[in-house]
């Protein structure tokens, strides 16, 4: 047997916690930070990992995964190449949402809102705390566009590198920052039976209405 055709057979029980509307947070912001900081302090390999989901001005869907760089009040802050197929996505359509999955607590965030640029300020201050390396290559690589291969792609880091040696690196005029202004958030907690927990908040007025869905 094809281990492809036992698929149908792939099930857990989900066991670990609950969630309910009275316990939670009033301020959904709140109430992820409470759920971020237990993945922080559990230790999971790359906690900041979410997909990003966008569309296009025609209304294809398009998700990938990308890091959180810092989340407020304000909402949630990621980075990436301006022309890029998503960076062109959420230039030409404003509405996003972001997905956060960890499996050892049983727990996924999805969070809606619209999409706004940082300002060149804010990316140049996180682009100049990278790595080296990744600063030369968010020059060397046109992000989403094709190339012939792996070769041209280690050519042009090799160039970036021996151009900016032993200077300071500028901002790339097509990379910076985004931020999610969420409107909606739903906290899905796996319980047994498929019974899962899903509690979620939607702004109205100003003000975040509470409320539970059926799983």
């Amino acid at each position: 047997m094809r281990i492809s055709k036992s698929i149908k057979n792939l099930r857990r029980e989900y066991k670990l916690n609950k969630l309910s509307e009275e316990t939670v947070h009033k301020n959904p912001v709140k109430q992820f930070e409470t759920w971020f900081d237990d993945v922080i302090k559990f230790g999971l390999y790359q906690q900041n990992a979410m997909i990003l989901s966008t569309a296009s001005k025609k209304n294809l869907p398009t998700a990938r995964v990308v890091l959180l760089k810092g989340f407020s009040k304000l909402g949630f802050k990621f980075f990436t190449d301006y022309s890029s197929s998503k960076g062109k996505d959420l230039i030409q359509n404003s509405k996003a949402s972001i997905l956060f999955y960890w499996a050892e607590f049983e727990r996924q965030v999805r969070i809606e809102g619209k999409i706004k640029k940082l300002s060149r300020s804010e990316s140049q201050k996180y682009f100049n705390s990278r790595p080296l390396e990744s600063r030369i290559a968010a020059w060397a690589s046109d992000q989403s566009k094709i190339i012939p291969d792996r070769d041209y792609l280690e050519r042009r880091y090799k160039k970036f590198e021996e151009k900016f040696s032993g200077k300071k690196i500028p901002l790339p005029r097509n990379w910076g920052g985004f931020i999610l202004v969420p409107n909606y958030f739903e906290f899905w907690q796996g319980r047994v039976n498929r019974l899962h927990d899903r509690i979620c908040y939607k702004k109205e007025r100003k003000r975040w209405k509470i409320f539970r869905l059926a799983p």
